[in-house]
């Protein structure tokens, strides 16, 4: 136990090692928050959502903090509402339980390309006389465009590019580039937007209420995909799916196959005859193509996929080096005194010889965490991830399938990529510094 320590405070000593603990224990923390703050359920709802979940969302916007490293600034996205009162709403009573409504928003546009869109959603109580509102824009010059006119349902949705007789108005083959551009004029005018509605109720208890959605073409820390899906969800829940995964699977497997190997050596007889032969038609088995036969024919599941990684990496090679230390280990004289004081074969292999294996096993568990994460990665990246979960290798599966790297979308590519990366080389580090800590003959070199 005293060497153990000793080991232990050795790691400080190497710049690795500390930078792989401190990407580690990011990486923990990281997936605590998340798993505290997005619960399952609500990850599960969220990734699976459609337009209602995510109609705030542009598609296929990059993060917002480009416009940092950019020489053009794009837009950014927001939504505003009147029930939390983000926006101004001034109600007038007049005779017979007619009102009127006035609704106002002020916002700048200080940008160099333009929004993808805008959206207006009512929403109203009346009994049978529909609400009826006018929208118009007051641009920085001081021009008043009258935008539309019409009736609103309980709930009703206006979109600004999609209005064909606003097109027509305007005389241009875009409306949204038209309202953001001063006459005679190929560039965004900026400066201060109003947006002023009015609303007219017929009815005594009649009601309105709006939410102005701004589509900018930058969205949030992480960006936006084909499904308007804020990236910031599957990227944070990536890292609890990744690390689970990984640990499961390299604990698992290292401990299983270390008992394993240990329960040979000192059997010995058919029971090590019959390790070693199931290890040696193991390793000629074709592991990944096992895995996407489990995925195609049987189950997706993460827990499914998990279970068959781990019994299929249980009878690998390292048994066979593990075999070879434990027979010199049956051999030592603290094993012959065990013996002579009627220490049972259990005691013996648990107590004893597995014991001695430990500082050899933790960086080959370590080093192996990577492959694993990797592993599970490659199987979402294929099409053959969990369903349910959102994990880093599904938001590389949804950018293949969309043409991402074709259409200009890095970033829906680089972000789980990097962040891969970053996981398989804290593990790695850290593992080669462990190595070189509880390997005797490592720590000269």
């Amino acid at each position: 136990m005293n060497t153990f320590k000793n080991s232990l405070q050795k790691i400080f000593q190497y710049p690795s090692a500390v930078a792989g603990l401190l990407v580690v224990f990011l990486l923990v923390v990281v997936a605590v928050y998340t798993l505290v703050t997005i619960p399952y359920e609500e990850a599960v709802r969220l990734w699976r959502g459609g337009e209602d979940v995510w109609y705030q969302n542009p598609r296929f916007a990059p993060p917002a903090w480009i416009n940092y490293f950019s020489t053009k600034k794009y837009s950014e996205s927001f939504a505003v509402n009147t029930k939390d009162n983000q926006i101004a709403k001034k109600v007038t009573p007049g005779k017979d339980g007619v009102s009127t409504f006035e609704i106002t928003y002020d916002f700048d546009f200080s940008y160099d390309v333009y929004p993808q869109e805008m959206l207006l959603y009512f929403t109203a109580t009346y009994q049978e006389k529909q609400p009826f509102v006018s929208i118009e824009l007051l641009t920085p010059d001081e021009r008043r465009i009258r935008i539309a006119n019409f009736a609103i349902a309980n709930e009703f949705t206006y979109r600004f590019s999609q209005d064909e007789k606003l097109r027509a108005k305007l005389r241009a083959e875009e409306v949204i580039p038209a309202l953001f551009t001063a006459p005679d004029a190929d560039v965004p005018l900026k400066g201060k937007y109003q947006i002023i509605v009015t609303g007219t109720t017929f009815e005594p208890d009649s009601n309105m209420d709006m939410e102005f959605v701004f589509h900018g073409q930058v969205f949030g820390l992480a960006g936006t995909d084909h499904a308007r899906r804020d990236l910031t969800l599957p990227l944070l829940w990536g890292v609890p799916v990744a690390l689970a995964f990984g640990l499961i699977a390299s604990v698992g497997t290292s401990v299983l196959t270390m008992i394993i190997a240990a329960v040979g050596a000192w059997y010995a007889g058919w029971v090590d005859e019959l390790i070693q032969r199931v290890t040696e038609v193991n390793l000629v088995l074709p592991f990944f193509a096992i895995l996407i036969m489990i995925g195609t024919f049987y189950s997706r599941s993460i827990w499914v996929i998990l279970g068959a990684t781990i019994l299929l990496n249980i009878f690998t090679g390292a048994i066979k080096g593990y075999r070879a230390i434990f027979l010199q280990v049956k051999e030592s004289m603290y094993i012959e005194a065990a013996k002579a004081y009627g220490a049972s074969s259990t005691r013996i292999i648990f107590l004893y010889l597995i014991p001695r294996m430990i500082p050899l096993l933790i960086p080959s568990l370590v080093q192996s965490v990577p492959a694993f994460v990797f592993l599970e990665a490659s199987l979402a990246v294929i099409g053959l991830g969990d369903p349910v979960l959102p994990t880093w290798g599904k938001i590389i599966q949804d950018a293949n399938s969309n043409g991402a790297l074709y259409k200009g979308y890095y970033y829906w590519v680089l972000e789980p990529a990097t962040l891969l990366m970053i996981t398989g080389l804290g593990f790695a580090v850290l593992g080669f510094a462990l190595d070189r800590v509880f390997n005797p003959r490592l720590r000269d070199v």
